[in-house]
């Protein structure tokens, strides 16, 4: 895929420099570059229907400047994304119906365990924890 991007982006920019090129060439409506330069108005370097080859010529030299525009930035975006670390999967939770008839009995869900629910938003399942918590330990007790 790199060589196909590298080889879209030379190709992008020769056609930007001929389409500069080209468009620079054309005989203005108004004197435009070629009078800015002392050059003569009647006088035309490809015959008196320049304008309509030359119309023609840009009109496909812009054709060509969009679709390499676009082909390179989907190639560019592309080489981008294989090259973007992947995140990590998620780990799997497992839901609680909350506020059934029974706050201290957990009633299984379909999808596995259920801890007991402790009442709250009624609306939402609340996700079960995959590992146990740890039991509190007693502080030791001293006799006098």
């Amino acid at each position: 895929m790199g060589f196909l991007l590298y080889f879209t982006l030379v190709l992008f920019i020769v056609v930007c420099v001929f389409l500069i090129l080209l468009i620079l060439i054309q005989k203005g409506r108004g004197g435009g570059l070629a009078s800015a330069f002392g050059g003569g108005g009647g006088n035309t370097a490809f015959g008196s229907k320049t304008g309509d080859v030359l119309t023609w010529a840009t009109s496909i030299a812009f054709g060509v400047f969009l679709l390499t525009a676009i082909a390179l930035n989907r190639l560019a975006d592309a080489k981008h994304n294989a090259n973007k670390p992947q995140p990590p999967a998620p780990l799997p939770t497992q839901t609680i119906p909350v506020g059934s008839a029974n706050p201290g009995q957990g009633q299984p869900a379909p999808g596995g365990p259920t801890a007991p629910s402790k009442g709250g938003d009624t609306s939402l399942p609340q996700p079960v924890p995959s590992e146990p918590a740890p039991k509190p330990v007693a502080p030791p007790t001293t006799q006098p």
